[in-house]
Parts: C-alpha cells; structure tokens; sequence
C-alpha cells in the first residue's frame, strides 16, 4: 500500500470529503482540505481528533490548520 493509499483509507475510515491540496511525495509531505457532510451532526472539532489519532498511529506528524466552521485543514508529513 502507497502512502497515498494509507492516507485515503484513513480518510475514508473517518467518512468525511476530502481535497488534496498540494502533494510533495518525495518528501511525505501532504495538504488536506476536510468538509463536513451536511448529515454529519459531529462537531469538526471531533473529526479532528479523530484524524489526529489515526494519522498518528500511521506515523504522520499531523499540524492542523485553522478553516471554515465546516471544514478543517491540515498537513500530515512523514
């Protein structure tokens, strides 16, 4: 499995939309946009978390970004 592949399993896993933004795969080194489906009633605080846990686990260091109230950025490196 790629990198990109754990990242996409991960985000999947958590079931919320997502964006690449920029991709650097030779350094590990990803930008993702998240927003929150209108049915989703989790706080994106919660989502949060929960991608900061898996991302962790998979030995991403995981650096939010501020966004709207229904969308969350971040940056996950190896």
């Amino acid at each position: 499995m790629t990198e990109r592949q754990l990242i996409q399993q991960i985000l999947n896993t958590v079931d919320i939309e997502y964006d690449f933004v920029n991709v650097d795969t030779d350094a590990s080194d990803y930008d993702i946009k998240v927003f929150q489906q209108k049915e989703d009633n989790r706080p994106i605080t919660d989502i949060n978390k929960e991608l900061e846990h898996y991302f962790n686990d998979a030995g991403f260091k995981y650096s939010e970004n501020t966004g709207e109230d229904d969308e969350l950025a971040f940056n996950i490196k190896k």
